[in-house]
């Protein structure tokens, strides 16, 4: 069954989005989730992300569930926060479970969740489902204030479903939506960055994930609209930043 989310307004095509100066060494890493969700990873790799991550400002680190009690041991006194995924990486898990799953995660000491939504209920038109799925997992966050990134997978989508997956999530409460879990087709595309920003508008945030290895595709995402970054090449981004603004 659907809801007032049913026959959402179409998005108009993106505009052109203005242009921003390339960020330094500091200002990139402070918008990205170091990340580690390899299913090899090992405690040691954890311990090795979370040091990085307070030695270089990210914003946060981005680790499998199992190891959120460590991360948020290991960073309890630091800035970077600990972030976690949910239903990861398909997103057909049970809309209880996410639930379930987001509990865990924030009792364990997450202060992010990275959600995948159920695509194959966008694409066969339940958007009710989609929300309801979406916000079992915002309600917990909210609770414990946490925030939520809806990861659209949008290398499965068309632009329309891009369109229609932003306007549901911000609907379900989420505070992000994001391009891709990085396990995938595709990954992020300044194409799909600029088209979510144009869905959400200025007020809701956009992560753009999967793919990005280098500062100059970090940028090119930052101009497109995003203003978080999702990244395994973390230190190989910075690398190619200069120390100050471009």
């Amino acid at each position: 069954m659907t809801g007032a989310s049913r026959n959402p307004s179409p998005v108009p095509d993106p505009a052109p989005v203005p242009a921003r100066p390339a960020p330094s060494r500091r200002q990139l890493a402070a918008i990205i989730d170091h990340t580690l969700l390899k299913p090899e990873a090992t405690p040691e790799q954890i311990e090795r992300l979370c040091r990085e991550a307070v030695e270089h400002g990210f914003a946060a680190v981005c680790v499998n569930p199992v190891y959120v009690p460590l991360a948020a041991e290991l960073l309890a006194d630091a800035d970077p926060v600990v972030c976690t995924v949910i239903d990861f990486p398909l997103g057909a898990g049970a809309a209880a479970d996410k639930a379930r799953q987001a509990e865990a995660a924030l009792a364990a000491g997450a202060r992010e969740l990275d959600v995948v939504q159920p695509i194959g209920l966008l694409k066969a038109g339940r958007h009710r489902e989609v929300v309801d799925h979406l916000h079992g997992v915002v309600a917990a966050a909210r609770t414990a204030g946490a925030l939520v990134k809806v990861i659209l997978e949008t290398g499965l989508l068309t632009p329309e479903e891009i369109d229609l997956a932003c306007r549901l999530a911000v609907e379900a409460g989420a505070q992000f939506v994001k391009t891709a879990t990085g396990f995938g087709p595709g990954g992020a595309t300044e194409e799909a960055v600029r088209r979510m920003r144009a869905a959400v508008g200025p007020d809701v945030g956009v992560k753009a994930a999967g793919g990005i290895r280098d500062y100059a595709t970090a940028c090119r995402m930052v101009a497109a609209g995003a203003n978080r970054i999702g990244a395994s090449a973390s230190l190989a981004i910075l690398a190619g930043a200069p120390d100050e603004p471009a």
